[in-house]
């Protein structure tokens, strides 16, 4: 009897929960964790269970019943052949997978589209190229007749072919170009297997920060548009566009959230993905590598066609697609007109994630950024900013006198604005005494050239504010 009851009122419950005639809704999402850029798509939503806030329950979602599903890869094209599979509804993925997703969809009688941004940058930032720590490489230019690897038909790879061209080399003939995912190729460039390799968020400053890589080249020299965002299958999207809405609606809470606290959610990235804290910062920071946008300005619609026309060179991509109905902003529209915010003003809007911040030395508001830098100390919660890298530099010195540890130096790009690990730029110091940041010797050569002054390291920029210090009159 006892079990007869337990049956059914477990039955009870069961028809409680699941109305006679409720539809079973699956969400299943594919995420890139490690490319952190594509976190707010994926990782902290599900991590902070932001998609259960938005998912509809009235109308005819009424007794839905949603069935949400996470599959973690590592990058595009697994995503792809889920989604083709029918075992994935949405996928996170760059301009050249999501290319590629869109050519394998419509190949197999289906049909995805691009629905949003999540991270990117319309000059290019997030790709690079590195090499070695210790090779005398400077530059793109010395790299002719070398090998470097790239993951193929990714984001970095388009990146690469464009700055061979723009050298004047044949890719054939004047370069060795292999195929290598980052977690090969960082053990490749540690045994110095390859002389370089290019790719995509985050490797181009994950292998540098880790100490075994330099860049030498950012994306950004390409002046060409890259990005992350998110995809949909066609059918899934005209049959559920709530449901659309309200996966877009947590991307915008999660990007309002990293926005407003980049240190605290790079950390819980860097959990997720093992990608560091001070890596992530880099990217998700105010004057961040990349904007946080999530709109289809007409740069990334532009790189979307680029992407696809130099996948058909590659004869990596089959017949033709039509770009225009596969980029799809109609709903991230209704996703910002019920969030209320103005999506015409995101759109242009080009900014960076802005330094809202007071100089920790002097107190006073930071109003012009060309020479920004901060520092992140082990134990703080907040990123302490400074006007210039001399200041920085000098609480630098003071910090670690007092025995604290130093987690990230961080300094702007004095040309592009482009964040830097501040421990491997180059620095221009002019005839008064002023450090501006760069990422290339060269750039830093030109500019002192140009201003009067001399090149050095990060370790000769110290050298540089610790004597000027000393001379100061007491």
């Amino acid at each position: 009897m006892k079990r007869t009851l337990l049956f059914a009122l477990t039955s009870t419950a069961l028809l409680a929960a699941h109305p006679a005639g409720a539809e079973t809704i699956r969400v299943a999402i594919g995420t890139q964790d490690t490319t952190i850029n594509t976190a707010t798509g994926g990782a902290l939503i599900r991590e902070l269970k932001l998609l259960e806030k938005y998912l509809p329950h009235d109308g005819k979602y009424k007794d839905a019943v949603y069935d949400i599903q996470w599959k973690n890869f590592t990058s595009g094209a697994p995503i792809t052949n889920e989604m083709v599979a029918g075992k994935l509804d949405f996928g996170s993925m760059a301009d050249f997978p999501g290319i590629l997703n869109g050519v394998a969809n419509q190949k197999a009688g289906k049909g995805s589209v691009f629905i949003n941004v999540l991270s990117g940058s319309t000059q290019g930032s997030g790709n690079g190229i590195v090499v070695p720590v210790d090779s005398p490489v400077q530059s793109l230019a010395e790299l002719k007749g070398k090998t470097i690897s790239v993951p193929f038909a990714s984001t970095s790879h388009g990146m690469l072919l464009r700055a061979i061209a723009a050298q004047g080399w044949d890719p054939e003939r004047d370069v060795n170009i292999i195929t290598q995912a980052p977690e090969v190729a960082g053990p490749a460039l540690q045994a110095r297997k390859i002389e370089a390799h290019a790719d995509f968020v985050p490797f181009a400053e994950l292998f540098p920060y880790r100490g075994f890589a330099r860049k030498i080249y950012d994306g950004s020299q390409a002046k060409a548009a890259t990005f992350h965002g998110s995809l949909v299958q066609r059918d899934y999207a005209q049959k559920y566009p709530e449901v659309v809405v309200a996966y877009l609606r947590a991307v915008i809470e999660a990007n309002r959230l990293i926005a407003a606290e980049p240190e605290k959610y790079s950390e819980l990235i860097a959990k997720v993905t093992g990608v560091e804290p001070e890596v992530n910062y880099l990217f998700h920071g105010p004057l961040g590598l990349q904007t946080r946008d999530l709109t289809w300005k007409p740069e990334y619609r532009k790189a979307v066609q680029t992407s696809f026309e130099t996948l058909k060179l590659l004869k990596r991509a089959d017949g033709d697609l039509d770009v225009d109905a596969f980029v799809d902003d109609r709903y991230l529209r209704a996703a910002f007109q019920a969030e209320k915010l103005d999506y015409e003003a995101a759109l242009r809007d080009y900014a960076a994630l802005p330094l809202k911040a007071n100089d920790a030395v002097t107190g006073k508001r930071i109003d012009k950024f060309d020479r920004v830098a901060q520092v992140w100390v082990r134990g703080e919660s907040r990123v302490r900013n400074y006007a210039s890298p001399e200041t920085a530099l000098q609480a630098l010195a003071a910090l670690q006198r007092d025995g604290k540890e130093i987690r990230a130096f961080y300094a702007q790009d004095r040309e592009s604005g482009i964040k830097l690990l501040g421990n491997q730029a180059w620095f221009a110091r002019d005839k008064d005494g002023r450090l501006n940041a760069f990422l290339l010797k060269s750039r830093a050569q030109a500019w002192a050239s140009q201003n009067g002054g001399q090149v050095v390291d990060f370790a000769g920029a110290r050298q540089t504010v610790t004597l000027a210090a000393r001379q100061e009159p007491r």
